[in-house]
């Protein structure tokens, strides 16, 4: 097989310039391995690059592919070093400012996958991926304890909807602000309080240990709630935001003793493993909100756009 189909795009722009096309089959480089794709799921990443926001970094040659993490099956194992073999079932992302994943075969290093878990179809795998950056946010930058109140921006999204979960498997107490429609939803994953963001302002919300912002705005007002000690971390795709706010969270690690941290999700292996390890533990469970064909990516990057989704929008690829 020569050719495989792969989502496209001939510039930037909106969702409709996505489409699915056709490319020559991927050949893996030494220490790569060939991975057939059987689904991912849609980010919000993906659309900052599409849209041209990071096009002075990324250039005008076309066409350009799409897609960040993927569920798949080994077809050809890295020849060199260690990783899983041909036939494994495996989960994860491709490497910083590469997007590709969208797409038939994905040629990538086996640091940056895991084996998949146990007893979950493609599907359902593939609205997890970005587990890694909720686990890197609450486990590793915030260290949230046993007992501490976690607020999470955003309960019913990719990354919230797995906080959530995750929160409450370390121990926490989670309040989530989520849109009204999603109340029972995000309370079904495990929060303990869940209040629609719509109608709550963040003086009603109380103090919290650990903040976790989904959507990079009103900074200042929720970096309010801290308590003393308190750790905000902050996921979004949307450089603006974070520039309309460095000086912000500068000002927060410079003086405060309530820091403000941002970070993009960059995983390999080992986060990998730990959110697969989360997930056969039955501590973390997959949400898909739509599957799509692969012909119709734009309209689950419309979807993701248009807010309200609950977990993942996922591409079913195979």
């Amino acid at each position: 097989m020569n050719e495989m189909r792969a989502a496209l795009y001939d510039s930037y722009g909106p969702p409709d310039v996505l489409y699915e096309g056709t490319l020559p089959v991927p050949v893996a480089k030494p220490g790569e391995a060939l991975v057939r794709v059987h689904a991912i799921s849609v980010n919000g990443g993906e659309s900052v690059l599409r849209e041209g926001k990071l096009g002075s970094l990324f250039g005008r040659r076309f066409p350009k592919q799409t897609g960040i993490d993927f569920v798949g099956e080994v077809v050809e194992p890295a020849a060199q070093g260690p990783g899983p073999r041909a036939g494994a079932m495996v989960w994860g992302g491709m490497p910083r400012l590469r997007q590709e994943s969208a797409a038939e075969f994905v040629a990538v290093s086996p640091r940056r996958m895991a084996l998949s878990p146990a007893g979950l179809d493609p599907v359902q795998a593939a609205s997890l991926p970005v587990g890694t950056t909720a686990i890197t946010a609450l486990r590793d930058k915030a260290r949230l304890g046993k007992g501490e109140r976690l607020l999470v921006r955003g309960g019913s999204g990719g990354v919230g909807s797995i906080a959530v979960q995750l929160g409450r498997a370390m121990g926490a107490h989670v309040t989530a602000l989520a849109g009204a429609k999603n109340l029972d939803f995000v309370r079904g994953l495990g929060a303990d309080e869940v209040f629609d963001y719509r109608t709550t302002s963040p003086g009603d919300l109380g103090a919290f240990d650990v903040i976790l912002d989904t959507a990079g705005t009103e900074l200042p007002a929720y970096h309010g709630l801290l308590a003393p000690g308190g750790r905000m971390v902050g996921i979004t795709p949307d450089a603006d935001r974070i520039l309309a706010s460095a000086a912000f969270i500068l000002a927060s690690a410079v003086f405060g003793s309530r820091r403000v941290r941002f970070f993009s999700g960059n995983p390999g292996t080992s986060l990998f493993d730990d959110l697969t390890a989360y997930v056969e533990r039955g501590e973390i469970r997959p949400v898909v909100d739509t599957v799509y064909p692969l012909a119709r990516i734009a309209d689950a990057h419309r979807a993701l756009e248009a807010g309200g989704v609950r977990g993942k929008y996922v591409v079913q690829v195979r």
